[in-house]
């Protein structure tokens, strides 16, 4: 019970509601196309990155339940920490497409822009945790109160 109690405590901090919004705004999306295209992200996954099979369905339903699980709050240490795994290990294969967003479409690819400011914000939440507002903060409060 301490270990669950440690996992999901948090705060009354205001700060962690605005990073949930963010991550959860910014990545549902690629969740949402990943998994509704789940079939060719396995083999772009797969073939084109070169990711185990396993790790590919990871990467696909982390990117898409992790967000949901941050916006509410409930897991949000394990869910930021999560999201931000998956970033840092995209960066690698956005470096040879510099550092920028492809703004004017010039570029092979994506940077790796959007990856840092992706871990920044997750481990930011991971370290504060759920914040004022989350369904982490209710069940701290509950547990620390029962096992007083």
């Amino acid at each position: 019970m301490n270990k669950l109690i440690k996992i999901i405590s948090t705060d009354e901090n205001i700060a962690s509601i605005f990073l949930r919004i963010s991550i959860a705004v910014m990545l549902f999306p690629h969740g949402v196309q990943k998994i509704t295209a789940f079939s060719d992200m396995i083999d772009i996954l797969g073939n084109g990155y070169g990711l185990p099979g396993f790790i590919a369905v990871l990467v696909i339903l982390i990117e898409f339940l992790a967000p949901l699980i941050i916006i509410i709050g409930a897991g949000t240490r394990l869910g930021a920490l999560l999201i931000a795994i998956i970033m840092l290990g995209a960066i690698p294969y956005h470096i040879q497409n510099g550092f920028f967003i492809n703004w004017f479409g010039n570029q092979a690819g994506e940077g790796y822009q959007f990856h840092i400011l992706a871990v920044g914000a997750a481990l930011a939440l991971a370290v504060l945790g759920g914040g004022r507002f989350s369904v982490d903060g209710m069940l701290s409060k509950k547990l620390t109160s029962t096992s007083d």
